[in-house]
């Protein structure tokens, strides 16, 4: 079985978050920092070049894969900023509220952070966050 590419590394979420252009996405990713750090209390840790991921699960799909992911995470890319780990069961109505957004089969993408309902961005991470700990939500 091929190993993941995306693992998580060594690099600094800081010097990637300072980098990120344009400044907009940035301040964006900046944001998202500041609320994933503190809904889950824990430090982002870079997997592969390009997300900040909070958190560590091992999965085992139907299909015989398996390996570990983040439990959150995000990546503030150029086009949009995508959302990991956020649809979990239950979590639609949230969803629903955050706004323009759209759903893939494992990250939501948002244009911009200040077109999305802060709330219902938190309250997503937040429920994830427990799931993940086997936590009733």
């Amino acid at each position: 079985m091929a190993e993941p590419k995306t693992k998580p590394t060594d690099a600094s979420v800081s010097e990637f978050l300072e980098a990120v252009e344009p400044a907009g996405r940035r301040a964006d990713g900046l944001e998202l920092r500041e609320l994933f750090d503190r809904v889950t209390d824990t430090d982002g840790v870079m997997w592969g070049p390009s997300i900040v991921g909070y958190g560590l699960q091992h999965y085992r799909y139907a299909t015989g894969r398996e390996g570990d992911w983040m439990v959150v995470g995000f990546s503030p890319r150029r086009a949009s900023v995508s959302l990991y780990g956020l649809q979990t069961p239950g979590a639609e109505e949230l969803i629903d509220r955050l706004g323009k957004v759209k759903v893939g089969a494992g990250c939501l993408w948002i244009g911009r952070l200040d077109t999305i309902d802060r709330h219902a961005l938190e309250a997503l991470v937040d429920r994830a966050w427990v799931m993940a700990r086997g936590d009733e939500v």
